[in-house]
């Protein structure tokens, strides 16, 4: 799996690296039971402070997408990761109500978002 960090970004550097391997997991290229390199070895790789990686995990975690288990390592959630709770569908809407609000002040049709969005889908899917 390829982790591209964008330094000029707006985005944390640590949601980046937690993003793409939500991305990664939607991919099918980190599985359920996969493990991931330890905090050290992950930071050296990717160049970047340990710090950084073990926020990502943690945010991870807090997720449910991972488990840290102290002294063997991370691993994607071994059971599979259940469908959307009530709980994370609206938080999730919530995270994307203020970018739908703002699409619309822009002038956006809802058919372009819904487009937008489609397309979006496509791309993590096809890992673009």
């Amino acid at each position: 799996m390829f982790i591209e960090i964008q330094t000029n970004s707006s985005v944390p550097i640590y949601l980046q690296l937690a993003q793409q391997l939500i991305e990664g997991m939607v991919r099918g290229e980190l599985n359920p039971g996969d493990s991931l390199p330890s905090v050290r070895a992950f930071a050296a790789d990717l160049g970047m402070n340990m710090h950084t990686v073990n926020k990502a995990y943690h945010y991870l975690e807090e997720k449910e997408f991972i488990q840290i288990v102290a002294k063997s390592g991370v691993i994607i959630q071994p059971n599979g990761i259940p469908k959307a709770s009530a709980n994370q569908k609206r938080q999730i809407a919530d995270q994307i109500r203020p970018l739908l609000a703002e699409g619309l002040v822009l002038k956006l049709s809802e058919e372009e978002m819904v487009g937008m969005i489609h397309e979006l889908v496509q791309n993590i899917k096809e890992g673009k």
